[in-house]
C-alpha cells in the first residue's frame, strides 16, 4: 500500500479541495492501472512521510529536496500557483512587517527581531538568508533576535502580535492567507520579495518506478486540464505542473554558498 500527502498549504478552508484533487489524481491514476491511497496522510511527521519508501507522491520544500533528501527522493513536477510573486514555477517570499513599521527596506532592520518558521525552510529562511548577507556587512549578525514559529501562519501572527518584526513568507502562503484569514494578515504591509526559486516540488520514493512517475506526471498534466475540476484548482490557486529539472533546484544551495561566501553562513 502506498501513501500519499499535500501538506504544505493544506488550510482547514482548503482541505474539500485538497482532498477533491487528490481524489482525481487517484482515480486517473487508476485508470492506468495504479493502485492509490483513497486518502492523503495527515497527522505523520513530514520528513517520515517523504523517506517512507512507500510514498507515491507529496509536496516538499526545496531545501529539504536539496540537503536532507538529496540522493533520496524523484521529483515528479512542479505545480504553477496564480499568486503575486510567482512566475511559472517559480515562487518568492513576501517579506513582512507591520504596516506602520518605519522600515522602507531590509537594511533598516539591523538589529530588530526575526521570526523563521524553520532551519530547512526555503521560503522562510534561505531565501531571506540570501537577502540578508549582502547587506550584513560581512557580520554573521543582523537581527538581534531569531524567533522559531514552527509555520508561516505563526510567523505571520508573531509579526502582527508583536512578537517579531519581519518575517519571509511563501507567496503562496501569503496569497492564501489574504484569501481565507484576512484578519491575520492585516496591519502587516510587504516590504519587499527575495529572489526567485522553484516552487515547491511533487516528489516520489527512488522505489517507485519509471514507468509508474510516468504515469503519475501524465494524471496531473490531466488533472490540470480536467474543466470538471476548474473550482479546486481555482481554491488551491493552482494553475497546472511543470517538469522542472531536479539540477534548477541548484539555485537554492547556490543561494546558501553566496550567504556563506559574504561570511553570512546562518540567519541571524
Amino acid at each position: 500500500m502506498t501513501i500519499a500527502a499535500l501538506p504544505m498549504y493544506d488550510f482547514d478552508e482548503l482541505r474539500i479541495a485538497t482532498d477533491a484533487l487528490w481524489g482525481a489524481i487517484a482515480r486517473g491514476l487508476g485508470e492506468e492501472g495504479i493502485a492509490a491511497p483513497a486518502v492523503l496522510e495527515r497527522g505523520r511527521a513530514l520528513g517520515e512521510v517523504w523517506t517512507d519508501p512507500l510514498l507515491l507522491l507529496a509536496q516538499t520544500c526545496g531545501y529539504p529536496l536539496v540537503t536532507a533528501l538529496a540522493g533520496k527522493v524523484a521529483v515528479v513536477a512542479t505545480p504553477r500557483y496564480r499568486a503575486a510573486g510567482c512566475e511559472g514555477a517559480w515562487y518568492r517570499s513576501a517579506i513582512i512587517v507591520r504596516a506602520n513599521a518605519p522600515a522602507a527596506c531590509l537594511a533598516d532592520l539591523r538589529g530588530h527581531r526575526c521570526a523563521v518558521n524553520g532551519a530547512d525552510s526555503n521560503s522562510g529562511m534561505n531565501m531571506l538568508r540570501a537577502a540578508v548577507a549582502p547587506i550584513a556587512g560581512g557580520t554573521p549578525m543582523f537581527f538581534s533576535e531569531m524567533v522559531v514559529t514552527g509555520g508561516h501562519e505563526a510567523s505571520v501572527r508573531a509579526v502582527a502580535g508583536g512578537d517579531a518584526d519581519v518575517a519571509a513568507i511563501d507567496c503562496v502562503t501569503w496569497a492564501h492567507l489574504r484569501n481565507l484569514r484576512p484578519h491575520a494578515v492585516r496591519g502587516l504591509r510587504v516590504l519587499g520579495w527575495t529572489e526567485p526559486s522553484p516552487g515547491l516540488p511533487l516528489i516520489t520514493s527512488l522505489a517507485t518506478g519509471a514507468a509508474t512517475r510516468r504515469a503519475v506526471a501524465r494524471v496531473l498534466e490531466d488533472v490540470a486540464r480536467n474543466e470538471a475540476l476548474a473550482a479546486v484548482r481555482a481554491a488551491l490557486l493552482l494553475e497546472g505542473f511543470e517538469a522542472v529539472p531536479l539540477p534548477a533546484y541548484d539555485v537554492i544551495l547556490a543561494a546558501e554558498r553566496r550567504a556563506q561566501a559574504l561570511g553570512y553562513p546562518a540567519l541571524r
